[in-house]
């Protein structure tokens, strides 16, 4: 009887130990090291958990996080919304009546991008998009963490067209699409005219 209270007492005193132990060990900070460091995973003192967001885990260089689009280099060719395979990435164009500038790789940019919207909250950070853009105008960056209250704050939009601005764009290449069409009417009846 006496022998098992012993043991009973000695193992509430492990266990009492093992509690104080991590109980101080969690306020040490833990060093935070790459995933690539031969120590990673032999580290089994101090805390399990780092003290996030004083602290961050270092970002691998083939990571793959939020989408950035510079929509100066973008051509408005739609193979990123193409390749997409969750559908995130929502562009409507609008054709110019001529030449608008080019991007920064001298691809010359024919239209404009009435509309540029990528839902993050879909995206599955596969990165296809980048790797088929011909102007490497979306890339990946380096930010993990984009906590929003609303859904609907994570829908991106990198156009910088206003709804007025895309609405006197169709209109202009509507005019310029009838005045063509008038010209051409109009050559082939002087033409049948002079025959």
């Amino acid at each position: 009887m006496i022998k098992n209270a012993f043991n009973g007492f000695i193992t509430a005193w492990k266990g009492l130990a093992l509690t104080i132990r991590h109980l101080f060990a969690s306020n040490a900070k833990r060093t935070v090291i790459p995933v690539s460091d031969d120590n990673y995973f032999k580290k089994l003192e101090g805390t399990n958990t780092i003290q996030y967001p004083a602290q961050k885990l270092p970002i691998p260089e083939v990571g793959r996080y939020q989408l950035d689009v510079e929509i100066d280099d973008c051509i408005v060719c739609d193979l990123c919304a193409k390749i997409c395979p969750v559908d995130c990435i929502d562009i409507e164009s609008i054709k110019a009546t001529e030449a608008i500038g080019q991007t920064s790789d001298g691809t010359t940019k024919r239209l404009y991008a009435a509309k540029f919207d990528i839902d993050m909250a879909k995206c599955m950070y596969c990165g296809l998009c980048t790797i088929v853009c011909p102007t490497e105008c979306i890339t990946m960056t380096n930010l993990y963490d984009k906590s929003v209250f609303d859904i609907s704050k994570l829908t991106y939009q990198f156009s910088d067209m206003t709804p007025e601005d895309a609405a006197e764009k169709k209109q202009l290449f509507e005019k310029q699409q009838a005045e063509k069409q008038a010209a051409k009417l109009a050559a082939m009846q002087k033409k049948e005219g002079g025959a």
